[in-house]
């Protein structure tokens, strides 16, 4: 009778001691089925009030969450992998990833941030890769345009995407190709109709006004994220403030005589010493973009991802978890920047070294922080207008993606003074 009760009370330890109090979402290559739904599911537990551990290059960078039956079925509902852990061995992981001699850091995430993206109302979601993920991955935002930046919309937000809008008041610089289409032309009169409902004679000064308000955003301390056309069109357009760089069938009226010389490199955020492109029907804004000197086939077309000291530098390598470091190259109206045009205090954490192309960038601006990331859609190689949307299902671990989610998730982060 006595040999039983201690055989059971053995047992309670042993189930105790196993007892499960984490769950991990491996983000390697071989362990998750669904990388992008795997952010949805981190967001989806820190919009719970619970949170939530990055583990920094371990396996791929996965995620430590608490052990609930609604995170395991949600986990289940949506297709995500993940293991169930002991305190054991939750703490073994920790005790592993905690070791100076290990390349690794525990980064804690506190709060689900609030997501704006700048998009055009009436916009197809498939037009926006950043869109489409953060709807597939079930990461809720919300869609504004220039009346609510205007207002001081972006006050109620912690990250803001810019979706591929022109802020040089050129519309896409479509002219050439497109200026008869019925698309152009209405898109060309709601712009012009904004503007001047919001009291702008001229579409680009209008811009330049949502351009400057979203650069006071990030100063005050807000994070934007920009793919494709947003990103040199915006650093374009805070350069030529007070400048007349658009051409009559822009604007109704001539450009400024010898513009190029008044293009003031110090308001920019990533981008200097750039020659803007004076043709109106050459479908390109300026030489920041490496789209027509490129000589890569598509089959070649990769860019590196730069590694990191998790424990020294976090941000950068929280932007960069992956489950690979050679990530497929894709195009857009902006693909990627001139290595030269860079400015040398930007930091380049995906680059094409043959092209001389910098993909992927990070920088702060006053308390804030932006990246920038050439190309249009990561699983679309040559995204062209009227192409069918990308079905994610089919790409549902794409290492393109996984850096617009690392963006996303980044603001959720537990800030550290810097040590470099």
């Amino acid at each position: 009778m006595q040999f039983k009760k201690i055989h059971i009370l053995f047992l309670l330890l042993v189930s105790f001691g196993a007892k499960a109090s984490m769950i991990l979402l491996p983000m390697d290559e071989v362990s998750q089925q669904n990388h992008l739904k795997a952010y949805g599911i981190t967001y989806w537990v820190l919009n719970k009030s619970y949170k939530a551990n990055w583990l920094l290059n371990y396996r791929g960078g996965s995620f430590l969450l608490p052990d609930a039956q609604e995170i395991r079925r949600e986990c289940q509902i949506r297709g995500v992998s993940f293991e169930v852990l002991s305190d054991g061995q939750a703490n073994s992981i920790l005790d592993e990833i905690s070791s100076p001699s290990q390349n690794m850091e525990n980064v804690l995430l506190e709060k689900a941030p609030k997501i704006a993206v700048y998009t055009p109302p009436g916009k197809k979601p498939w037009d926006d890769a950043v869109t489409m993920v953060l709807t597939y991955a079930e990461i809720p935002f919300t869609a504004i345009y220039d009346e609510q930046v205007l207002s001081d919309g972006l006050l109620l937000y912690d990250w803001l995407h810019l979706h591929h809008e022109d802020f040089s008041g050129q519309y896409g610089k479509f002219f050439g190709a497109y200026r008869n289409a019925p698309w152009y032309i209405e898109q060309k009169h709601d712009a012009e109709a904004l503007a001047t409902k919001l009291g702008f004679s001229k579409v680009s000064e209008e811009k330049l006004a949502v351009a400057l308000k979203i650069r006071n955003f990030v100063v005050g301390g807000g994070f934007m994220f920009a793919m494709c056309s947003a990103t040199d069109s915006f650093d374009i357009a805070l350069a030529a403030e007070g400048v007349d760089i658009c051409e009559p069938m822009f604007d109704g009226d001539p450009s400024d005589a010898n513009y190029q010389s008044k293009i003031n490199y110090n308001n920019t955020f990533a981008f200097k010493d750039f020659i803007l492109e004076r043709n109106p029907v050459v479908y390109e804004f300026s030489d920041i973009d490496t789209t027509n000197k490129r000589n890569i086939l598509p089959d070649n077309d990769y860019f590196t991802l730069m590694e990191y000291s998790a424990k020294w530098d976090p941000i950068p390598s929280m932007l960069c978890q992956n489950h690979t470091q050679l990530v497929k190259g894709f195009m857009g109206q902006t693909t990627a920047f001139a290595g030269d045009i860079v400015k040398s205090n930007i930091l380049v954490m995906g680059e094409n070294k043959q092209n001389g192309e910098a993909r992927y960038i990070n920088g702060t601006k006053g308390k804030g922080m932006f990246t920038f990331f050439g190309g249009h859609d990561p699983e679309d190689y040559q995204h062209r207008v009227g192409d069918a949307p990308t079905v994610l299902d089919l790409h549902p671990n794409s290492p393109g993606y996984r850096l617009i989610l690392n963006n996303v998730l980044f603001p959720a982060a537990k800030k550290k003074k810097l040590k470099t």
